[in-house]
């Protein structure tokens, strides 16, 4: 029920402000008050409206004129357009009303907030457009921009606003009207097709090529206009005779002609190079009815009423399309012998054509799509199907966004503004070789959005990269160190191992040992023996493992674990035989119980040893002291050994308990240069590692840095000594 006008002569009805004096405050006020609006929820509305009323800078600075507006918002409302989505359209037209709402507005309504956003960072894909300046790149682009909005509700809302704009841009001057074109064929229409919203989408293409192809577009109407009377008379004919053949056999069908755009038609003629007399659809009809059996039936009689072309006859319910299209499409040659094409479905089938569940976009535009785009396109969709039937309720829907809509793709710019795709997580790195092989080796540094950035940075969805490189150079080994985090894609990790794997065995063989004993060293390692990982491997020799490593194919933590887990399982027997024979249940010690679980014994104090400073994830053992309950050590501590030696019967069982993180000292050698503890400290903050101190010493140009962190585990430390050595000019870095 529409509320009752406010005594306002200005405000009196729906169109009593728009005129051409009407300020822009005043149409504002007449544009809440028309029939689209009401579809607003009655607080918030009334909310607007008051605004409206009480400040009178509301309307200043629109980002479009009235007109637009009122186009826009009649768009969305055939789309059956939620509250939302109509009151998110109006308030980024107007940025002061939103304003004058109050700094807290958008908090109080997040739907409404991510819906502005949307359409804030939608502006971004349209300047790139605009750079681009007729390059390839439009498929990016909207993908980009499916990437960059969180809410699906806002692309209706960015269709609805470009055609509202498109219908007044006959008065624009030409520069901006063929921009605002171009713009609506290459990226709008496109995602109404994909969407599968016709109703927009047939507009905004002749729109679009009414301006950028004005001749061709006038010669094609004026070839349709002169043809349409009796094109007009014939379908009458035609409508006639299939209502009568079909009431004749009990069928209650709906017969309609069936309009054929002029973006279309041009299309074709081009597809199929042929004259517009030769195209059959020109003359068409469609037919709905109740039923899928209906559907059959219906053909059967129009293929008795007039001699139907057999290879013109697709049956899309039977067998619909991939992306769910489905109807009865027959061509037949009809009275005085002319071609007419006919369309059957059931009101179903047409109202999920009409409104967006059908999208038979590959057909229409000829390519193809990826798992994670066609999930984002189903889920908008289904969106589309929800609204219309009034079903859920903006919670459960952005519940299913963040469910259905994880994105395993990114979209990244180049300096030109072309965009990439990437799998989710990629680094600059990974950036640099999908741009180019060559690029990728030669990498050195990288800048996102103008800003120096590490090389395992992780991108994110309109990201501008730019790939600093060396004149010569090539690929370094520990890029393809899984934990180091420089490469996600394997793709890029393929490229790194096949330059590798060009080099000869001597050359990746001692890279490989070189790389396996610096791992092997951090871990405490360095001296075991091999066997168990060539074992492991179905390897010869020693050397066959170091060229392994030094090719990629096998990670050098990942032999380090191997002998770990060897040299874990040895040593078990000798620790825990040591055990009374008959344990307790485990009962956390007194004190340190949160970072260990001792078996057999409780109330004791219990501490880390110093001598080895053992890390959550590595294999331990307790020892019982005189006077100061139990200290903890790695399994392979000497010091350990040492004790197990001489009483082994105060060794004992410990395991890792919760904790908060773990202190140990850890060694950088490096040559001495410029920036390098600002490197080595960006490392270590930006692994999200707490530093308690540090220390340098520098001789004889070599610089050693000996610092105290904080890690959570074993496996922290390890991706931090794996990152600390990849930076420029470091020997080492390891556990003191």
């Amino acid at each position: 029920m529409k509320p009752p006008a406010r005594s306002s002569p200005a405000t009196a009805g729906p169109t009593a402000a728009i005129g051409p004096r009407a300020g822009p405050v005043d149409a504002l006020r007449a544009l809440l008050d028309e029939p689209p609006a009401e579809a607003i929820a009655a607080p918030l509305l009334q909310r607007l409206r008051d605004a409206a009323d009480t400040s009178p800078n509301v309307a200043d600075e629109p980002r479009d004129p009235a007109d637009v507006v009122r186009g826009m918002l009649r768009a969305l409302q055939r789309l059956d357009a939620d509250s939302d989505s109509l009151a998110a359209a109006i308030l980024h037209t107007y940025p002061q009303l939103l304003a004058a709402l109050g700094p807290k507005f958008e908090a109080e309504h997040p739907s409404i907030a991510t819906l502005l956003d949307g359409q804030r960072a939608s502006a971004q894909v349209w300047v790139l457009h605009a750079e681009q300046q007729g390059r390839s790149g439009s498929e990016g682009l909207r993908r980009l921009l499916l990437a960059i909005v969180r809410d699906m509700r806002v692309v209706p809302i960015l269709l609805a606003r470009q055609l509202a704009r498109m219908q007044q841009a006959a008065s624009l001057p030409e520069e901006r009207r063929l921009a605002l074109a171009t713009l609506a064929r290459d990226i709008h229409a496109p995602l109404a097709n994909r969407l599968g919203i016709w109703q927009l989408k047939w507009e905004l293409e002749d729109l679009a090529f009414r301006y950028l192809h004005p001749d061709t577009y006038r010669q094609i109407a004026r070839l349709l206009d002169e043809k349409r009377g009796d094109r007009e008379r014939y379908i009458e004919q035609v409508q006639q005779t299939l209502r009568e053949a079909l009431d004749a056999q009990g069928l209650a069908a709906d017969i309609a002609g069936r309009p054929k755009h002029i973006y279309s038609i041009w299309k074709k003629m081009q597809r199929k190079q042929a004259p517009i007399s030769e195209l059959y659809d020109l003359r068409a009809v469609r037919i709905l009815v109740d039923d899928v059996a209906a559907c059959y039936a219906a053909l059967g009689v129009v293929h008795a009423t007039w001699t139907p072309i057999p290879s013109e006859f697709d049956d899309y319910i039977a067998r619909p399309k991939r992306n769910d299209y489905r109807s009865l499409h027959t061509a037949v040659i009809g009275p005085e012998g002319k071609t007419l094409e006919v369309q059957i479905r059931t009101v179903e089938m047409h109202r999920q054509a009409e409104l967006g569940v059908a999208a038979h976009w590959r057909y229409k535009e000829g390519s193809g799509g990826d798992a994670a785009f066609d999930r984002k396109i189903a889920w908008m969709r289904k969106l589309l199907e929800q609204a219309d039937e009034g079903g859920a309720d903006d919670a459960a829907l952005a519940r299913e966004l963040d469910t259905e809509l994880v994105e395993d793709r990114v979209y990244v710019l180049t300096p030109k503004g072309e965009v990439i795709d990437l799998p989710a997580g990629s680094t600059p790195l990974d950036f640099a070789y999908r741009v180019h092989t060559e690029v990728g080796h030669r990498c050195r540094g990288a800048k996102v959005d103008g800003r120096i950035v590490p090389l395992d940075h992780r991108l994110h969805s309109g990201d501008r990269v730019e790939i600093m490189t060396a004149k010569t150079g090539e690929p370094r080994r520990d890029w393809l160190i899984e934990s180091n985090g420089f490469l996600a894609s394997s793709r890029s990790r393929e490229k790194v191992r096949n330059w590798f794997h060009r080099l000869d065995r001597e050359r990746n063989e001692t890279a490989g040992r070189e790389l396996l004993d610096k791992e092997l060293r951090r871990m405490g390692l360095l001296g075991t023996d091999l066997a168990p990982a060539r074992e492991r491997f179905s390897l010869a020799s020693d050397g066959e493992l170091y060229v392994l490593v030094g090719l990629g194919d096998v990670g050098p933590h990942q032999v380090g674990r191997l002998l770990q887990d060897h040299q874990r399982a040895q040593s078990a027997p000798a620790v825990t035989g040591t055990a009374p024979a008959t344990q307790r249940p485990r009962r956390r010690s007194a004190s340190k119980a949160r970072d260990f679980t001792v078996q057999g014994l409780g109330n004791l104090l219990v501490q880390p040893a110093r001598c080895c400073q053992p890390l959550p994830g590595e294999p331990i053992a307790g020892y019982l002291t005189r006077g100061r309950g139990v200290t903890v050590h790695r399994q392979g501590c000497a010091t350990l050994q040492r004790l197990a030696d001489k009483d082994p019967d105060r060794v004992l069982t410990v395991e890792w308990g919760a904790s908060g993180g773990y202190e140990v000292d850890i060694e950088v050698l490096a040559v001495d240069r410029k920036w390098l503890l600002k490197e080595v400290t960006n490392v270590i903050a930006q692994a999200n590692v707490n530093m308690g101190g540090i220390r340098s010493d520098s001789q004889h140009n070599r610089m050693r840095i000996r610092m105290r962190v904080k890690v959570e585990d074993f496996d922290q430390l390890t991706q931090l000594l794996g990152k600390l050595g990849a930076v420029p000019g470091v020997e080492h870095a390891r556990r003191c």
